[in-house]
């Protein structure tokens, strides 16, 4: 593989030939096609791969099964028998056991290596993350917990979460989990709806060099929750207190031992996830053992080249997807690497310190962490030894064309940049990256294999070089299995297959380009309509995030009541600077020039930051919908924001305006 800079505008890096032909994904293909009489090629061509894989489902699910060992020679007739849209039915019959994949190796090599803010890393082997896991399933059977019941961690980055995780999977239990930074309501918002029987808790954790106490809320939790038999205290700060009546976690991995692994169906439920809950009650996604497994084993394997002796990391709280994504190291026998503290803590660089101290391989993040590095102007493949790296992934917006830039020119040049575009809804990616394409700034490669995703006008009509919806035609196993307490799928059906039944609308905006690159520009339920012309955010954040005085900004567009439009854009100015006459001319400037003068805002506003989700994602439509007169409560749910109290200002500054908007 190789940087190069040729004729194609914005071409950043592209394979040999050489390269591809060594790639996990060539040698797929080539089993394939020795299996069935076909060809894609040498080196392989990607989008003729794609076509087979979007265009016989049943061939690709069933060959990668059966390729992988999770499902071997299972027919081609019994591997989709239902295609629809919801309710495709996968592999009936088949069984099998998401922690038994995952821990499918053993020895002494590291299955994972813990690193916190303030500690030395720690390595835990095959052999031991066996032993606790069997030795914590062993505890769940003990304390009755059966295939079904819900296992719930209040949890934090940690090789206890992994292995609680593991363990609960391993017995067909559901697992769900909170991140530790959220508060009692917003814990309970979750995890009243799934009633769980078991509570796993830590009672504190270090985050941005500071303590923080969780054993008030961890009582309040077990208070607020019946149908908790037991709690497992997770001692980080206090590891000498446990509560009355609660399990310490030494007690409960105390007797270790080989786990045993109940045969579930393909479908059983593995774990429960949330949406961003910013509207409303969070929703409970379920999704299966079988689907996920298979995912990640196409995602992680083939798309991310993850493999035995790798390190993989992916940056993430146990409240996002990514976490549990990154598990797919263990799924993949790479060495997982997890860590336990600030994306940017001590520096700026810490992702890129770890990357260094831990010899990763494969290194996953936010976008914004990478574009904060950007505008820090640093250049760790200066300062730190990344002669390990061959992966960067970057997932949660999109990444900016002159990040991927500054990839490539500050981090390492033998590098596959891999943006991804999906979703917690399907626990995968609908869009990525393969080391068969090359890298072009701005857009990502290709729909990942088996992903049959499209570009739709409102009328249904694909579209190409213009904006449309993101759908996907055709079912994927890791779509979820229902809604948690959705007993009549309505809900389930309302979130993704409207207005096109049996069309999973995605709620993005997609333009698929010439080349047969895609370009994400924001969410479709947060458009931009100037004139009758549909713009999304996405172009906007680009640019205004290139100039160092703006730390982060928010767009809205807001219809108002005489017919007119409002475009206000709300930016956050980096410490010491102010909006003056020569920065608002830069702002407009840029946006006019990076984007177009459609794209120029009609206001830019100072605001003291920018609320996101706890995934980190802007909350454009919950403040549009405070600037339409929405009352605040059924605006957005606070306990989903990261920092509540910027909502105060945004509800001032809407109520200032009298509410307008329509």
């Amino acid at each position: 593989m190789s940087a190069t800079s040729p004729a194609t505008p914005g071409l950043l890096w592209q394979p040999t030939q050489e390269s591809a032909r060594l790639t996990r994904i060539a040698d797929f293909a080539a089993w394939v096609a020795r299996r069935r009489g076909l060809s894609f090629g040498d080196p392989v061509d990607y989008d003729t791969l794609w076509r087979w894989s979007v265009e016989h489902l049943d061939q690709f699910w069933g060959d990668l099964a059966d390729w992988t060992g999770v499902l071997p020679g299972v027919l081609d007739e019994l591997v989709l028998t239902r295609r629809e849209m919801p309710g495709a039915v996968w592999f009936p019959g088949a069984t099998l056991n998401y922690a038994q994949q995952a821990l499918k190796h053993s020895g002494e090599h590291p299955a994972l290596v813990a690193v916190a803010e303030d500690t030395d890393p720690v390595e835990i082997s095959w052999t031991d993350l066996r032993a606790q896991v069997g030795a914590f399933a062993a505890t769940l059977r003990r304390l009755g917990v059966r295939p079904g019941d819900r296992v719930a961690g209040y949890l934090n980055n940690v090789p206890e979460a992994v292995v609680a995780f593991l363990g609960a999977a391993s017995i067909g239990a559901v697992w769900a989990s909170c991140a530790p930074d959220f508060g009692t309501r917003s814990v309970l918002d979750r995890l009243e709806q799934i009633e769980p029987v078991v509570l796993v808790a830590v009672d504190g954790y270090r985050f941005n060099g500071k303590e923080f106490d969780r054993r008030e809320i961890v009582a309040e939790l077990r208070a607020a929750l019946p149908s908790v038999r037991t709690t497992i205290v997770v001692g980080r700060l206090h590891a000498d207190e446990v509560p009355q009546g609660a399990l310490s976690w030494a007690e409960a991995v105390g007797d270790p031992q080989e786990p045993l692994f109940e045969q579930l169906s393909f479908d059983h439920p593995l774990w429960i996830v949330y949406s961003s809950g910013t509207t409303g009650l969070p929703k409970g996604i379920v999704h299966g053992h079988g689907g996920v497994v298979l995912e990640q084993l196409k995602q992680a394997g083939l798309h991310m080249e993850v493999g035995n002796g790798d390190r993989f990391s992916w940056y993430a709280s146990t409240a996002w997807i990514m976490w549990n994504v990154a598990l797919s190291a263990l799924v993949c026998g790479a060495t997982l690497v997890i860590y336990d503290g600030a994306p940017a803590y001590p520096s700026v660089d810490a992702q890129f310190a770890l990357a260094e101290r831990t010899k990763l391989t494969h290194l996953g993040t936010s976008a914004a962490y990478l574009a904060a590095c950007e505008k820090a102007g640093i250049r760790p493949g200066e300062t730190h030894d990344l002669a390990a790296l061959r992966f960067v992934g970057s997932t949660g917006s999109p990444l900016p064309a002159s990040t991927y830039s500054w990839v490539y020119e500050a981090v390492r040049t033998e590098v596959l940049l891999g943006s991804f575009s999906g979703g917690t809804d399907v626990a995968t990616s609908f869009l990525g990256a393969s080391m068969l394409l090359p890298v072009t700034a701005g857009e990502l490669q290709r729909p990942l294999l088996g992903v049959a995703a499209a570009s739709w006008d409102e009328q249904g009509q694909p579209v190409l070089s213009e904006l449309g919806e993101l759908v996907v035609t055709e079912p994927m196993p890791s779509m979820p299995l229902s809604f948690w307490n959705d007993p009549d799928g309505s809900r389930y059906r309302e979130a993704y297959f409207e207005p096109w039944p049996g069309v999973w609308r995605h709620g993005d905006w997609l333009e698929i380009t010439e080349r047969g690159t895609y370009v994400i520009a924001g969410r479709s339920d947060s458009t931009l309509n100037r004139g009758g012309v549909r713009m999304g955010t996405a172009d906007i954040y680009a640019a205004v995030e290139s100039i160092p005085a703006v730390t982060d900004c928010v767009v809205l567009g807001l219809e108002q009541r005489d017919g007119g439009y409002w475009m206000p854009l709300f930016v956050e100015l980096a410490q010491g600077e102010e909006l003056t006459e020569e920065l608002d001319w830069e702002i407009r400037a840029t946006i006019r020039t990076q984007a177009s003068p459609r794209h120029v805002p009609d206001e830019i506003i100072v605001v003291p930051g920018i609320p996101h989700t706890r995934t980190g994602k802007r909350l454009e439509v919950p403040l549009k919908r405070l600037f339409q007169g929405v009352a605040p409560d059924r605006a957005l749910n606070l306990g989903a924001v990261d920092n509540a109290d910027l909502i105060e200002h945004f509800i001032r500054m809407a109520l200032e305006r009298g509410s307008d908007a329509k």
